[in-house]
């Protein structure tokens, strides 16, 4: 099936007689007709539902539906975007183990590699992706378990060499984690160039209507994990009966632990009622991300051009430093986030954002309705200085949020603001 078909069809087939809709299986819980039917899920020797924080049926859905978009062997719905990412590597190190991460990350993302991570054990190396492979190597340890970026990073609007990247996780012989969260599925397949598991906060474009909390990883099923460095799926897990993921459960080895490991004793598992919402929307994915994508080309250009507009950062604009970036891995298009330097100091950017009337002020990004953030005093304000300096977040910089409303309204809208500042 091609990507929109899969977008309505993918994970959920109804039989004779049975709803056209996944339904949402509301239940925490599960009936059978005997113990040993019981027994031999919670040993893993046979697939179904027991108990929801493990796995559901409309959750299930979903899961099938983003492996088959993304190209994956299996997905794990989590409760959260940050949880998606906290699993993503804790299903990798323990105690003693280091990973690698670009600078150019979502805050929260940040803060929990830098400084959650430290109190547990694992250390985190940050590097520049605009290095080249000699110097990026150099972060490489012994101990190296993982490497992390984001197709288009949130909020500074970089787009990664995914192949470059690739050929760092290889020489550290560790899986490279890819946050595709704005560029999606649809404008971009990370494990196409190379990457081994790719992680969403599912609340954003896959939702695309801010209405449900959620992440999701999907195992690319394209690393080796039968060695020594990755003994935890190629050796006797002893919560299991001594099974061993790699042997029972082949390329998907890496969700089937996330889930009966983590998720089980973590527990951070979306309820189906989001899950249900996740999957109506990836139903209209492709349609809102066309649209998503002209809007932003088009108030990028006409921001560029703004005589209050120190710079603009859309990797759809031939001045970006990424633009043959964008051609090459995400050539039909790109998310609708944007952000820009305002010409003036933090007070200057605060005004110009309460100024905005359609556009509204929220923590939040890629929904349908546009918004704006002041990252400086929200998402990043937990970073020191030196800090910001290294993710690129300047007292007067803006990200934008382009939804799909008329591109008209939008730029009067913002024409708007720029009035109140002068």
């Amino acid at each position: 099936m091609k990507f929109e078909t899969q977008c309505l069809h993918a994970g959920y087939s109804p039989k004779n007689g049975e709803p056209r809709v996944q339904p949402i299986v509301q239940s925490t819980t599960y009936t059978y007709d005997s113990a040993e039917s019981i027994g031999k899920l919670f040993d893993l020797q046979e697939a179904g539902f027991f108990y929801t924080r493990l796995a559901n049926p409309t959750t299930n859905a979903a899961e099938e539906k983003l492996a088959a978009l993304e190209g994956g062997v299996a997905a794990l719905c989590t409760a959260s975007g940050q949880a998606a990412t906290f699993y993503a590597l804790m299903n990798l190190v323990e105690s003693g183990d280091h990973f690698i991460s670009t600078t150019n990350i979502y805050g929260g993302t940040y803060n929990l590699f830098a400084h959650t991570f430290r109190k547990m054990g694992v250390e985190v190396t940050f590097v520049n992706q605009d290095d080249n492979l000699d110097e990026l190597r150099k972060a490489i340890r012994p101990n190296t378990k993982a490497v992390f970026g984001e197709t288009i990073s949130n909020p500074t609007l970089r787009v990664l060499d995914i192949e470059k990247f690739a050929a760092l996780a290889q020489a550290a012989n560790a899986p490279l984690i890819i946050d595709n969260t704005f560029a999606t599925p649809y404008f971009c397949r990370p494990f196409e160039y190379g990457a081994n598991i790719v992680v969403h906060s599912t609340s954003k474009y896959l939702d695309g209507h801010a209405v449900a909390l959620g992440g999701a990883i999907i195992d690319g099923g394209n690393f080796n994990w039968e060695q020594e460095k990755f003994r935890q799926f190629s050796q006797p897990d002893i919560t299991y009966h001594g099974l061993v993921y790699t042997r029972t459960f082949g390329k998907a080895a890496y969700a089937v632990k996330a889930r009966v490991q983590l998720m089980r004793d973590l527990g951070a598992t979306p309820a189906p009622q989001n899950s249900f919402l996740l999957n109506l929307g990836m139903e209209t994915l492709p349609l809102r991300m066309k649209q998503h994508y002209a809007n932003a080309q088009a108030v990028a250009e006409w921001l560029e051009r703004h005589p209050m507009v120190e710079r603009v950062d859309y990797p759809g604009l031939a001045s970006s430093k990424d633009y043959e970036l964008k051609q090459k891995y995400t050539p039909n298009g790109l998310c609708g986030v944007l952000s820009f330097e305002l010409k003036g100091d933090k007070q200057t950017a605060m005004k110009w954002l309460d100024s905005l009337q359609i556009i509204s002020r929220e923590v939040h990004v890629a929904d349908i309705r546009s918004c704006a953030l002041h990252p400086a005093t929200s998402t990043h304000r937990q970073l020191s200085d030196e800090e910001m300096r290294a993710a690129n977040i300047t007292p007067g910089f803006i990200r934008l949020s382009i939804g799909i409303e008329n591109p008209e309204d939008l730029l009067a809208d913002l024409q708007n603001a720029f009035d109140q500042i002068k």
